[in-house]
């Protein structure tokens, strides 16, 4: 008998003899199903399209060890996994947002179907982890998350290491001519030199990150580099706890919590991650029930949060320079007055405790991860954003703004999706002064909430990315600089104010002040959007015209909520 454990269900007494003769079939014995092992899922989200992935199935063998060291038994299942990267800036974009929810319903389908007792969630990159995430805190069993790692820098370009995005800032540098083509060509096999999740501060590290920081992965676990082997060591120790999880009967929920959540925006505003993380955290809460308004606690922890931690595209330092410096322990050691230091983590310990036992492999560097006394400001890294322009709220992210650029008026130049800005920025169309609005690309306009990532990386390598600015209902990559503003609510689609802009419009970004000012008077919008109609659909078929009626709007995460 299993002891009570779910797996019991389907595998314990005479009368689940089919169950165990299927699982037979693929060689597993009456010791692996019957002797009061716990059955632990593996949810691998590995492939050779992503490569923040390609490592996993080696991962994974390391998990297995340490479930069977441990006295469990592992079954590995497949999930789906995206790139941001090879998917940006065609129509592979607008489903990348929408497969979050894929991956959440794919692995609760495969652990409720199979009554496994606990699960280790393999993944990296920007919505399969926070995926993998939402999954845990709704199935609430006891549950684990491995990333894949970081991908290591490039070659020096620009006067920094590069990454993968660095061949579209040196896209807009030829097109401005500002390189020769030899160069930009020689960067192609120079700028990803490792798999792992791209080397800059972008969605994917910041949810490796704030998986560590919400206490689902062990201590070091968002930032090991994916070829370093360490990142082999810490996938057999996880295979191991999640097994005394299962035994102790620690649940995702024990650590997926109100206390939990707000050390994530915490940490989230200390070191100036993207701003996915608001969407990903609203998900993630959504699906935990718990009653926390996450746009409100990055707004009203922005105020008395240090940005203590600078990174690419911040600064010239990369995510392996990060991890080295002391990674996301040493922030959470640094901010702990800050932060609900009893809460439960995944490694059967409290956050105090595991600050306490934390042993660093490397010098502290206080250049990158600065303490509280010496931030690099004393507000957040992130800015929710209000104003006629944005009544639902927008969001930027301050520490990756020129102090310039900070605040910004300019004339509006209006576009309708974002091949149409990609264009004319490229054609020169774009001149210093202008504030490039891109909408219809919201969650339900997108569909998918598209990336606004190239448009930014023209931009920067055109040399406008201190005398331009981009207002979108969509998203941005962590990767971006320059003067933005996204996820606009609400969206175009649903007839917000960013529909009605007009060309030549003036319009105010303030990111200090989270002011989004459209200077068009309020009888003049309500002229303008009572004679707005809604746009036809972009797509009227799959999963996309699906997405497109179901999800919610950007402040709200973006998720498509349960009938109520």
């Amino acid at each position: 008998m299993k002891n009570n454990m779910r797996s019991s269900e389907s595998t314990a007494g005479l009368e689940n003899a089919l169950a165990r003769s299927l699982y037979k079939s693929m060689g597993f014995s009456n010791d692996d199903l019957t002797t009061g092992r716990p059955m632990i899922g593996i949810a691998n989200s590995w492939n050779n399209l992503v490569p923040g992935h390609y490592n996993l199935n080696q991962i994974s063998e390391f998990v297995k060890r340490g479930i069977y060291r441990a006295g469990g038994t592992a079954f590995e299942f497949g999930i789906i996994a995206g790139c941001d990267g090879i998917a940006m800036g065609h129509t592979g974009m607008h489903y990348i947002l929408p497969s979050r929810e894929v991956v959440c319903n794919a692995v609760e389908i495969s652990i409720e179907a199979h009554r496994l007792d606990g699960v280790v969630l393999l993944a990296s990159c920007d919505k399969i982890v926070p995926g993998m995430l939402m999954a845990a805190a709704r199935l609430d069993i006891p549950a684990i998350v491995v990333t894949g790692g970081t991908m290591y820098g490039g070659v020096v370009f620009d006067n920094r290491k590069t990454d993968a995005t660095s061949v579209s800032e040196a896209l807009g540098m030829y097109k401005a001519n500002r390189i020769t083509l030899d160069e930009f060509n020689a960067l192609e096999d120079l700028v990803c030199p490792s798999c792992g999740s791209c080397s800059f501060f972008g969605t994917a590290n910041t949810m490796g990150c704030l998986t560590e920081a919400l206490g689902m992965s062990l201590p070091d676990g968002g930032l090991i580099p994916a070829t370093h082997p360490d990142r082999f060591r810490l996938a057999e120790a996880s295979g191991q706890m999640i097994c005394r999880l299962v035994r102790d009967g620690i649940n995702a929920r024990q650590v997926i919590n109100k206390k939990s959540l707000d050390n994530a925006v915490r940490v989230c505003l200390g070191v100036g991650g993207s701003t996915n993380a608001v969407l990903h955290l609203a998900a993630i809460a959504y699906e935990a029930e718990v009653d926390i308004d996450i746009l409100e606690t990055f707004e009203r922890m922005s105020k008395d949060t240090p940005n203590i931690v600078k990174v690419n595209p911040a600064s010239k330092y990369n995510m392996e320079d990060f991890w080295q410096a002391g990674g996301v322990p040493c922030v959470m050691e640094r901010m702990q007055g800050l932060l609900h230091t009893d809460v439960m983590t995944c490694s059967g310990k409290s956050v105090q405790e595991n600050i306490r036992n934390h042993k660093y492999k490397f010098p502290v560097n206080n250049e990158i991860i600065r303490t509280l006394d010496n931030a690099y400001s004393t507000t957040g890294g992130i800015a929710v954003m209000r104003g006629n322009l944005a009544p639902g709220t927008g969001i930027s992210k301050p520490n990756a703004i020129d102090p310039s650029v900070q605040r910004f008026t300019g004339t509006a130049v209006a576009f309708d999706y974002e091949e149409a800005a990609n264009k004319a920025i490229l054609e020169g169309r774009i001149k210093a002064g202008d504030v490039v609005v891109i909408r219809y690309e919201g969650p339900r306009g997108g569909p998918g909430m598209r990336e606004m990532y190239m448009s930014m990386k023209y931009l920067h390598g055109m040399g406008l990315d201190k005398a331009t600015a981009v207002v979108t209902d969509g998203r941005f990559s962590g990767t971006n600089n320059g003067c933005f503003v996204g996820h606009v609510s609400p969206e175009a689609a649903d007839g917000g104010p960013i529909s009605i802009v007009e060309n030549g419009d003036k319009i105010t970004i303030d990111v200090i002040q989270g002011i989004l000012h459209l200077h068009v008077s309020q009888e003049e919008i309500e002229r303008r959007l009572n004679n707005w109609r809604k746009p036809e659909k972009k797509f009227k078929k799959g999963y996309l015209e699906l997405y497109s009626r179901l999800a919610s709007s950007a402040n709200e995460g973006a998720i498509i909520k349960r009938g109520e």
